[in-house]
């Protein structure tokens, strides 16, 4: 089964997608969208979406999994985040892929142990759970961590098991 990972911002978009087979699981692509400030946000939101759609087209994920929505402080940061998050969703929906979401502490227990590990924790667990020879980015392998989040997910009761959005 390969699995789409997402972790959303609008200049900045990681996405990672795995392929898990039994208890394997392996990086099929791990790539971060940037792009450059001053751009208009529909700019960017299209790019995700158009990003989004090329890589579900060329790599066939079954399902997809989202960053769960986290508390902000800053209102306009919260907006823009909804925004780009919400077009990651309909590029998935639109092709007919079911759409998990985990919140942030979930993730981090789930590859960590605890819900308060750091990124770069995380992103350690993301390097020898996949057994890659360098770090990705960091929306990158944020990504691939909802990813493998939500293959581990998929190992549990299925009573247990998330819905999709």
């Amino acid at each position: 089964m390969r699995i789409l990972g997402i972790d959303t911002s609008l200049r900045s978009t990681g996405v990672g997608i795995i392929e898990v087979s039994g208890s394997k699981i392996r990086l099929v692509e791990a790539v971060t969208l940037t792009i450059p400030a001053g751009r208009p946000v529909s700019e960017c939101l299209r790019r995700i979406d158009r990003e989004l759609a090329n890589l579900i087209g060329t790599y066939s994920p079954e399902t997809a999994a989202v960053e769960g929505i986290f508390y902000c402080k800053n209102v306009k940061t919260a907006v823009t985040l909804g925004q780009a998050r919400g077009v990651a969703i309909a590029a998935c929906a639109r092709a007919g892929l079911p759409v998990f979401e985990y919140p942030p502490r979930r993730v981090k227990q789930a590859l960590v142990g605890h819900g308060e590990a750091s990124k770069e924790q995380v992103a350690l667990m993301v390097i020898r759970l996949l057994g890659l020879s360098e770090t990705p980015q960091e929306d990158s392998a944020d990504a691939l961590a909802i990813a493998i989040c939500h293959a581990q997910a998929q190992t549990v009761i299925a009573a247990l098991a998330p819905k999709p959005l």
